[in-house]
């Protein structure tokens, strides 16, 4: 294993991929300064170990809202997968079963919810809230059913970033790789090239709910039983006003740089978030996240749980089922091995003080 694998795994996914199908995966809003900032953050931070500690065994298990995981790891929603692999979320989700990872798979799922919950392994449903409520209570049931055990509400997309990419590829969805859990009416606009523009934007803008308000939240929850995490949480009051809306978690998200370009990187924001949250209720983090000592800083820093996004995508299309295992086990076993190199043995040895920072 060599600091190059996922770099490899990167390449060998770009170039089995469809130009198109790429630029909408890698690319982000605007010039992409937050897709940048969010990797850069993590490259600025190193540290500072101790020694002569027993590191003879290192655990990295953690539970989160009832999902016991082996390390402190998930993978972060991304939709329409068979983009990049015909077997789609179903591989995604069998890879992370395998590896005890936390499986967040979008509403927008390339595969039926019920194929996905085949894999086994703790799962949550990413949601926006559609301005047809009637098809978000559906999607919601379904999941319920199949053993989805949270939904993951993303908040942060009122309207859709400005995806300059997927402007310049009038970039729309493909036929088999169309959402297969909501109706052929809901997501017409998905799949129709738009002149001068992306059929996402135009799908978005038609069906999400630009009104969605902290009240909302609470409808949610009351009418599906399930508890809900917010997604795309970066100001430490909106952290609080979480809390106190009745969340079961957050997640310090930018939505991958792909929202606003120029919002703070996540790293960035975590602190303050955490500071907020105070406890209360678990803090997950994702953006710019690529190897295990990365997940150790954000670990340092206050995250409970550390969410990829990207990596397993990569690993899918280059490999299917056994690149995404490939991705998430070496991320497992780098962060075990930065534990133990830095004198923790334990997930709760680790701390803000053990974490240096250049000036930002």
């Amino acid at each position: 294993m060599t600091d190059d694998d996922l770099d490899d795994v990167r390449s060998r996914a770009q170039a089995g991929a469809e130009p198109a199908a790429w630029d909408y995966l890698a690319g982000g809003a605007g010039t992409e300064r937050t897709l940048a900032a969010n990797v850069a953050a993590f490259g600025d931070a190193t540290v500072v170990p101790r020694v002569l500690v027993d590191v003879s065994a290192v655990d990295t298990a953690v539970e989160v809202c009832g999902a016991r995981l082996a390390a402190p790891l998930g993978v972060a929603p991304v939709a329409y997968q068979r983009l990049w692999h015909p077997d789609g979320e179903a591989a995604t989700a069998a890879g992370a079963a395998a590896t005890g990872t936390l499986m967040i798979a979008s509403m927008f799922a390339s595969v039926r919810y019920e194929e996905i919950a085949a894999a086994g392994g703790p799962r949550w449903l990413q949601l926006y809230v559609l301005r047809d409520r009637a098809v978000v209570l559906d999607l919601v049931a379904r999941a319920k059913a199949a053993g989805f055990t949270a939904l993951v509400v993303t908040v942060d997309s009122p309207r859709l970033g400005d995806r300059r990419r997927d402007v310049r590829n009038r970039f729309a969805i493909p036929p088999h790789a169309q959402s297969q859990n909501i109706d052929a009416a809901t997501m017409a606009l998905a799949g129709i090239p738009a002149a001068g523009g992306s059929a996402l934007a135009a799908h978005v803008g038609a069906t999400y709910d630009p009104g969605l308000r902290w009240s909302d939240l609470g409808w949610l929850a009351d009418r599906t039983g399930l508890p809900v995490v917010l997604k795309g949480i970066l100001d430490p009051s909106d952290a609080a006003h979480a809390v106190d809306a009745g969340a079961a978690a957050i997640v310090v998200s930018n939505h991958g740089g792909r929202q606003l370009d120029g919002a703070v990187a996540t790293l960035d924001a975590l602190p303050g978030v955490v500071a907020a949250v105070a406890g209360r209720i678990p803090v997950l983090v994702d953006g710019g996240v690529r190897r295990g000592v990365d997940v150790l800083v954000a670990r340092a820093l206050g995250a409970d749980v550390v969410l990829v996004g990207r990596p397993p995508v990569w690993g899918l299309a280059a490999g299917g089922t056994v690149g995404v295992v490939g991705v998430l086990a070496r991320l497992r076993a780098e962060l075990e091995l930065a534990m133990a190199l830095a004198g923790r043995s334990r997930l709760a040895d680790l701390d803000p003080a053990m974490i240096r920072r250049a000036p930002r």
